[in-house]
């Protein structure tokens, strides 16, 4: 697995910029097809790190639509969501967190989009293996079908693999979204 992780991080770090943000654009539309929008929702999103697609077009979208967004901040061996704001510190691993104090749990979220090392057709998501977000949403695991939060997997069309194979620990996604495909 770690081949196969390594291997894959580095197709996405291989990625041009000019291309990288014609991704990112194309992938806000992609959004727009699969999931529905309205005030008052909170969505988490992800700062884009080691090369992940950038999700900065949907959160321009969400904020001038007025929606809640929230980043993911490091809760022990788990994560909690911390809304967006000005101030921002570095955890433990140099990513960026928001310094909030409007912190919820994935369960209170309407959606939560999360960034991926790899997918495979059936919605299996390979990510960079330390199991924050599986430790984070093994709840969905035991929740009826359709229920909130709404999982999405956002990657470069480079990232698919043929099959992943899983652990009983993983958690599946409701849909993966490329900038060119929905895999739902």
């Amino acid at each position: 697995m770690q081949t196969l992780r390594h291997s894959l991080r580095n197709q996405r770090h291989k990625l041009l910029d000019n291309h990288r943000e014609a991704f990112a654009q194309q992938l806000l539309q992609q959004v727009q097809q699969i999931a529905s929008f309205k005030k008052g929702q909170k969505i988490a999103l992800y700062l884009e790190n080691d090369g992940e697609i950038s999700p900065k077009h949907i959160q321009n979208f969400l904020k001038n639509k007025k929606i809640s967004v929230y980043l993911p901040i490091l809760d022990d061996k788990s994560l909690k969501f911390a809304k967006i704001g000005d101030k921002f510190k570095n955890n433990k691993f140099g990513i960026s967190e928001p310094i909030s104090t409007n912190i919820l749990s994935a369960e209170q979220l309407d959606i939560i989009f999360i960034p991926l090392v790899g997918f495979d057709t059936q919605k299996n998501r390979l990510g960079m293996g330390g199991g924050f977000y599986d430790r984070t949403l093994a709840f969905k695991k035991h929740q009826e079908y359709n229920a909130n939060p709404k999982i999405y997997g956002l990657a470069f069309d480079c990232q698919k693999v043929d099959k992943l194979n899983t652990e009983p620990w993983d958690v599946p996604l409701d849909a993966i979204i490329t900038p060119t495909i929905i895999y739902k």
